[in-house]
């Protein structure tokens, strides 16, 4: 089991596929009028929200002795994504303007996605 979680990038890297997919769902759903439906997905987000937390944090346990400061920055910046995910939606479901979470939200996400390629596990299209 904790070879599965350690050694696994492909593992954190289904959980926030996935968690982006839902993500994407509950943004529709809350235009929407079946809000059962949109609180079922938003639950089921927060489970992968858990998820992509703890493969993330099992990865960055075993590898951060490769680059401390930036698997260190790339965590935060992960919890920031997750965040402001979670605020969009919340804001959104409340019927409140959500624009300075979607700023945040998209330069955290284009932040993460530049660390995770230009850490050594990651895939080098910045080499």
């Amino acid at each position: 089991m904790e070879s599965v979680l350690f050694y696994n990038t492909h593992l954190h890297i289904t959980t926030w596929v996935i968690a982006i997919i839902l993500f994407l769902v509950a943004l529709g759903l809350s235009r929407g009028q079946n809000k059962k439906s949109l609180n079922i997905t938003h639950m089921i987000l927060r489970l992968f929200y858990v998820f992509v937390f703890l493969t993330g944090l099992f990865l960055f346990m075993k590898n951060h002795a490769i680059n401390e400061m930036l698997y260190g920055i790339k965590l935060l910046v992960g919890l920031i994504v997750i965040g402001m995910m979670e605020m969009t939606l919340v804001r959104l479901k409340k019927g409140k303007s959500a624009t300075v979470y979607w700023i945040i939200l998209i330069l955290a996400l284009i932040a993460v996605f530049y660390i995770g390629f230009k850490l050594p596990l990651g895939f080098h299209f910045f080499s």
